[in-house]
């Protein structure tokens, strides 16, 4: 398998605004601390997680598919199980379709999945595979 991986720094430095999947408005969660690290260095940050409605004083949306289309997403920041990436990729893809974006899948930590891989090599989709976001722009 050959995914379609971005150069890192570029994605970080060109991207503005971040759907963090999976973000926990418990300050005690690694994506939590991610999305105040993100956003405290300038990035627009969307939560996506139907449990709340507000993380981090920014709306939250239940689903991909739910933020308006009009909003441009530049990195798709996944913190979820491993078995439910294959089913964000498959949001992800049909947001770049409804949109005619290009979002950047990116997984944390052993969140990648080989069915979710497969489907963003096959969909052309650029995938960021099992990468801390805040580990990568730390590094930069």
């Amino acid at each position: 398998m050959s995914l379609n991986t971005p150069d890192i720094n570029e994605v970080l430095n060109e991207s503005k605004t971040i759907a963090i999947v999976g973000c926990s408005a418990s300050e005690h969660r690694t994506s939590n601390y991610i999305a105040k690290f993100l956003k405290e260095r300038g990035y627009t940050i969307i939560p996506v997680n139907p449990a709340e409605n507000e993380i981090l004083g920014e709306k939250c949306y239940d689903a991909l598919n739910d933020i308006p289309t009009e909003t441009t997403i530049d990195i798709v920041d996944v913190f979820r199980a491993n078995e439910h990436t294959a089913g964000v990729v498959e949001e992800v893809l049909e947001w770049n379709k409804k949109t005619g974006q290009k979002a950047v899948i990116w997984t944390q930590l052993d969140v990648s999945s080989d069915e979710a891989e497969q489907i963003a090599e096959e969909s052309q989709i650029p995938y960021v595979k099992n990468k801390c976001i805040m580990v990568e722009w730390e590094r930069m």
